[in-house]
């Protein structure tokens, strides 16, 4: 038991109990039932109005972006958004007002692409509450959940504002006397993580950086698996230490080829800078981006339409072949994502 000695100002937006989150664990069933089913029937089950929400990927790298546009075509609200190492993802989300509370890490920039003008403009409008943390601080309350503890200690952001502006405490460990800062545990109510191979049950297995999202599969409630494609469980079992996520954590499974797309996929498609430049640009003025979210996202019936939009399977190679290109170049071992 930590003496808390003091504690941010910043409200708490879910339940650190652990025994709370265990007895719904506890009620999820562990068979292996086939859980594939269209994005749209997923989202429409899985997503509620008012949920805690959680994100997969890094930045603009394997970032469920079908997903995304689904949850702001379905128009979902009041949601809660997880904004850890999130960029373009807060910015979809963003554009369709669906979250009104946001546990804040990094948001809004999408990295040296620029600044996101609408989701910046959304997150000053007062219509958002935020909570301040750092993506390490968001990073140990997803792992304190999936340990299936209410908290894990850390030195992170001692001594700052950030500490004042969130939800963690100041204890002092029983055992040196020293300072910790505590951080409560993170259970989404849904999460959305999108792969390169799954089979109909759930298991599966992607490539390239993983930053929270093991993590993040097992703290969240429910979990919505996309997946660039369905594989037979028998190639599962001939690899069984390449799933990364088993499929007692999933709830449904969807076969959305390029989902990551505008963003990059690694080993299959390098990001389409010119499109992300396209968004960043048509956000500066409200009606001009207005224009843009009713032909790509409200316009199309499907992630399909968007991709037929934005130059279909042409566009696709084309940035395969880049994906490709990088690879030939990238020292043996090492990682460009």
């Amino acid at each position: 038991m930590f003496d808390i000695i003091a504690q941010g100002e910043g409200p708490l937006f879910s339940d650190p109990d652990a025994d709370k989150a265990r007895a719904f664990f506890r009620q999820k069933k562990r068979a292996l039932t086939n859980k594939v089913m269209p994005l749209k029937e997923a989202v429409g089950r899985f997503v509620q109005d008012g949920f805690y929400l959680g994100i997969g990927g890094f930045g603009a790298n394997r970032t469920p972006v079908a997903a995304c546009h689904e949850i702001v075509r379905q128009k979902k609200k009041n949601l809660i958004f997880c904004g850890h190492t999130s960029t373009h993802d807060y910015q979809i989300l963003a554009a369709g007002e669906s979250f009104n509370r946001c546990d804040i890490a990094y948001i809004i920039g999408l990295e040296i692409r620029g600044l996101s003008p609408n989701a910046r403009r959304y997150s000053e409008s007062g219509k958002v509450q935020f909570c301040e943390w750092t993506n390490y601080a968001l990073a140990l309350r997803l792992k304190a959940a999936a340990m299936g503890v209410s908290y894990l200690p850390g030195r992170n952001v001692l001594g700052t504002d950030t500490f004042k502006r969130s939800a963690a405490k100041l204890g002092k460990c029983p055992f040196t006397g020293k300072l910790y800062c505590l951080f409560p545990a993170l259970w989404p109510d849904i999460s959305v993580i999108h792969v390169h191979e799954a089979d109909v049950y759930g298991n599966a297995r992607f490539d390239g950086i993983g930053v929270c999202d093991l993590e993040l599969a097992r703290a969240s409630k429910r979990l919505i698996v996309t997946c660039e494609r369905l594989i037979h469980n028998d190639e599962i079992r001939r690899a069984p230490s390449r799933t990364l996520i088993p499929h007692f954590l999933v709830d449904a499974v969807c076969e959305v080829p390029f989902g990551a797309f505008p963003g990059n996929m690694v080993g299959e498609y390098f990001s389409d800078e010119i499109h992300l430049k396209q968004w960043l640009e048509s956000e500066k003025e409200p009606a001009g981006f207005k224009a843009f979210l009713d032909k790509y996202v409200y316009g199309v019936g499907d992630f399909e339409g968007y991709l037929e939009l934005c130059g279909g399977i042409k566009r696709i190679n084309q940035l395969r072949a880049e994906e490709r290109m990088i690879d030939l170049r990238a020292p043996r071992g090492e990682c460009h994502a």
